[in-house]
């Protein structure tokens, strides 16, 4: 008669990288409900979007977006693509005149 295996003694922690919203939430220090209202203006900030299969977010990836917003100036953060656009247009109009 074969035995089972027996699970090891030795338990190890296991820091998921991947974690749901009320965890991503906790990271920033907000409640869930706190982090799905201002989410939308996080995402136009950089913030990392969720997993589209599972809805997680990546800690890893939201820890770097924390540590980068802390450096970046006016000058250097990413614009909206319409604005830049719209200025680069108005410019070229004002050349042509």
């Amino acid at each position: 008669m074969q035995l089972a295996p027996q699970p090891s003694q030795v338990r190890y922690t296991v820091d998921p990288r991947d974690v749901p919203p009320v965890k991503a939430a906790r990271r920033l220090h907000l409640t869930l409900s706190e982090f799905e209202r201002i989410l939308p203006r996080l995402l136009q900030r950089g913030f990392p979007r969720p997993d589209p299969d599972t809805g997680n977010y990546d800690l890893k990836a939201v820890d770097q977006w924390m540590d980068n917003r802390s450096t970046l100036t006016p000058a250097n953060q990413p614009r909206d693509a319409r604005e830049v656009t719209a200025e680069r247009l108005a410019e070229l109009a004002k050349r042509r005149r």
